[in-house]
């Protein structure tokens, strides 16, 4: 954005508007002529906040005008500031608490020093954030559905930085077990860990004290040296246990630097009841978290008991939910979609545990009879997963494992289902179930070369695979599909730098049509082991 003339002059409108005096603001906004996109979103924002003020009955084509500016702000953070800033002061005068809680949240976020946005937020008589009632109402319904652990962090962290009105809030969780406390740093992405009995958080995580700091550096308590490192200035602090029904301690809020003053006794009280409310969340979370790991352990647990049956195949699960979950994240497939199929790839053999040894376990060509009875185990990996009760998404697992070798043209088992009948994560399933067995070594061959593993995928396209998955996966760079023999077969060098440059660059129909005779020379060094 130009810095001369108009910034002056947008910094004298919004004096102007604190001032009341609409008509002036109006007037100079008139005046102010630019060709820059970030200063004109500035103009159409406080053009319809000032037009707002002047004619409250005008509010939509006020709100038009600032969505004009909105469109117009692009990636300025200043301009998107000023749009937010605008749309929180209508939003704050038609009572409308929620919507401009959200856009004076992104005010704070978003501002810099330049107008002086975040100064102007907080001299608001912003009901809705000193309001208890409706601070816990809100948080209460950020935090209610949520049971990732991580993300519920970030949010009560989030909320309740906005709620006190601080610059920033921690949410430690004491870990019993290692006597520590733990949390997403700040509202950033890493986990931090330390003993449960330092700083601050330590300090009220032991005694149950609540310790609320002035000045910060003035007090012998609080320690320095995170400021050290960051170069951030702590100067007031909000430090709270937070208890559960059972008034245990199972962690602490580490609130810093009140916006406008010091940390109050209002504060602390509505601190406290927010601790009541994310209590109860933070622990349900956790217990969802040791449910999942614990299912996730069991899931693992009955893999593991097929490579115990079959040395030579041991660890096939565990590719073909990697080459799943590449197709998957080639396909842009959203989380809980990758998860179902991962989980499913991870169980879609468990049937052989009812297929006899002398089959499994055979070093040659299988009898009709034998391959009969082997083909049970995908109607056998259904009985059994259908036993464990579940929820609805554990049934999607059930029938996503169960379907891996169907067939596109209907000839597969064990239901005989075609085409789009066949659940989606089983086609998935199904291509990267048959790269793995053709790609590994077994009792009565060796692994196929890749050209001719390529041609199978590809010629049977449409009639035993979905040919789209195919497609896909033949697309997705050699480095990953390298990623997983290295993961398996520890024989394999690791994968350097200069490699991986190269392999990512091409995919296996790279190899196929024989594009460079170098990468599949590459290629091979780590498919063959050699």
């Amino acid at each position: 954005m130009k810095v001369a003339n108009e910034g002056l002059h947008i910094e004298k409108v919004l004096a102007l508007l604190d001032e009341s005096d609409y008509a002036g603001a109006k007037a100079l906004l008139g005046k102010i002529k630019s060709g820059d996109k970030a200063v004109i979103s500035i103009l159409l924002s406080l053009t319809g906040l000032t037009d707002y003020l002047i004619d409250k009955n005008n509010c939509t084509g006020s709100l038009a005008l600032i969505n004009d500016g909105a469109y117009m702000a692009a990636k300025n953070e200043d301009a998107r500031a000023v749009n937010e800033f605008a749309l929180g002061c209508i939003n704050y005068a038609e009572r409308n608490g929620d919507a401009a809680t959200i856009h004076f949240k992104n005010v704070l976020e978003l501002a810099s020093d330049r107008f002086a946005l975040k100064e102007r937020v907080k001299r608001i008589d912003f009901s809705l954030r000193n309001d208890p009632l409706m601070s816990l109402v809100k948080i209460g319904r950020s935090i209610s559905a949520l049971t990732d652990i991580d993300v519920l962090l970030k949010v009560i962290a989030e909320e309740t930085t906005f709620a006190i009105g601080a610059d920033r809030c921690t949410v430690f969780l004491l870990d019993k077990e290692k006597d520590e406390l733990w949390s997403m740093v700040a509202l950033g992405s890493e986990e931090i860990r330390f003993p449960s009995k330092t700083g601050l958080a330590g300090f009220v995580a032991t005694t149950g004290e609540t310790v609320n700091i002035v000045d910060a550096y003035n007090d012998e308590r609080f320690n320095k040296e995170f400021d050290t490192k960051t170069g951030y200035k702590t100067k007031t602090v909000l430090c709270m246990p937070i208890k559960n029904n059972n008034q245990e301690i199972i962690g602490a809020f580490q609130v810093l630097n009140k916006l406008d003053g010091v940390f109050t006794k209002n504060d602390e009280d509505l601190l406290a009841a927010i601790g009541g409310s994310a209590s109860v969340a933070l622990e349900n979370a956790q217990l969802f978290k040791e449910q999942k790991e614990l299912f996730e352990n069991f899931i693992d647990t009955l893999a593991t008991s097929i490579d115990a049956r079959d040395k030579i195949t041991a660890g096939h699960s565990s590719r073909v939910r990697m080459y799943s979950v590449l197709i998957a994240d080639e396909l842009g497939l959203d989380f809980n979609q990758k998860e179902l199929i991962a989980k499913a790839a991870t169980l879609h053999d468990i049937g052989k545990i009812g297929i006899r040894d002398s089959v499994l376990q055979k070093e040659g060509k299988l009898t009709d009879e034998e391959y009969t009875h082997i083909k049970e185990h995908a109607q056998i990996t259904q009985d059994i997963l259908a036993k464990i009760h579940g929820s609805r998404d554990f049934k999607a697992i059930t029938d996503i494992a169960s379907s891996h070798h169907e067939k596109w043209d209907g000839s597969g088992y064990y239901l005989g289902l075609s085409g789009e009948n066949i659940p989606y994560g089983g086609r998935i399933l199904a291509v990267a179930d048959v790269f793995d067995a053709i790609t590994s070594k077994r009792h009565y061959r060796d692994k196929m070369p890749i050209t001719n593993v390529i041609k199978i995928l590809i010629n049977d396209s449409n009639k035993h695979f979905d040919g789209n998955l195919v497609d896909t996966f033949l697309k997705v760079p050699l480095d990953k599909i390298v990623g997983v023999f290295i993961c398996e077969n520890h024989d394999i060098i690791n994968l350097s730098d200069d490699d991986k440059n190269v392999l990512t660059q091409y995919n296996l129909y790279d190899i196929y049509k024989e594009t460079s005779t170098s990468v599949t020379e590459l290629f091979n060094k780590y498919y063959m082991g050699k």
